[in-house]
């Protein structure tokens, strides 16, 4: 009560009175009132809960309102491995050609409600299909095996395709594009080798750098572990094309938005470059 009061530079007297006069209101007791401090009754703990659930979304519309009249703001969102693995090395360029813009970069992999107005381009790694929103492929991949440089070492240099039926191989949950579609490429048995598994691709690819095993690396994400030396690529040529790729999504009609024009044309220039130097 007395935090509440400051808060609201009111007296503790008039907080008081206040949740009296809603207790009144609504019937029913919001706090259990002790010797030397309140609780909330269970009828008190369901009205804060939905309390909270409402204020935050009035408040993220406010905030949507506010940012759609704020032509500076560039919101991005990108999906973890993406962002962390690609993305974030290359935002400066886009800081440098647009130094009009704040750019904010939001990284999830939740699913982006346009409506809710808040964010200017998305980032995806998927199908291609995204329910109310315009999507256009900017990037696809391929899987080979990778590892460490030291890994390698320890399991007798990995010469052939076949000495990887001696390995740990690391998983990332959730593909379909999997090790045992890249053996049958192969044709080559599926070794069912155990090793770990990972949700995220940036995962699996760290569980590499750090030794764990081999992992099927996405091209888009592993190239700049590759070409720092932290990673190798075993049999590059033996590649598997993914089932998915990177698409950059904007609400319906919007490709022409300043904002979004400018992301786009950028895109296109990093993505020109990222292809030519990983042919």
């Amino acid at each position: 009560m007395t935090l509440a009061a400051e808060e609201l530079h009111l007296t503790h007297g008039a907080v008081s009175r206040q949740i009296k006069a809603l207790e009144d209101d609504l019937g029913v007791q919001l706090f259990q009132r002790m010797t030397r401090r309140i609780e909330l009754t269970d009828a008190g703990a369901s009205f804060f809960s939905a309390i909270t659930r409402l204020l935050s979304e009035l408040a993220r519309e406010a905030d949507g309102i506010r940012r759609k009249g704020d032509d500076t703001r560039l919101v991005v969102s990108s999906g973890v491995s993406f962002a962390s693995k690609w993305l974030t090395s290359r935002l400066h360029r886009l800081m440098a050609r647009y130094p009009d813009f704040d750019i904010v970069l939001e990284v999830t992999d939740v699913p982006i409600d346009f409506a809710a107005g808040h964010v200017d381009v998305v980032l995806r790694y998927g199908t291609g299909g995204y329910p109310a929103a315009a999507a256009e492929r900017i990037m696809n991949e391929t899987v080979f095996p990778v590892c460490s440089p030291d890994y390698r070492d320890r399991m007798g240099g990995l010469r052939s395709p076949e000495d990887l039926a001696n390995c740990r191989l690391i998983h990332e949950i959730g593909m379909n594009t999997t090790w045992e579609s890249w053996f049958a490429m192969m044709g080559l048995p599926y070794p069912q080798a155990r090793g770990p598994g990972y949700t995220l691709g940036s995962m699996s690819i760290e569980a590499a750098i750090r030794g764990e095993g081999v992992a099927l690396g996405r091209s888009v994400l592993v190239a700049e572990d590759l070409a720092a030396g932290r990673l190798l690529a075993l049999f590059p040529q033996a590649r598997l094309d993914v089932e998915w790729g990177y698409d950059l999504v904007y609400s319906p009609g919007n490709q022409d938005h300043p904002k979004v024009r400018a992301f786009r044309s950028w895109m296109a220039d990093e993505v020109r470059a990222f292809v030519r130097g990983t042919l």
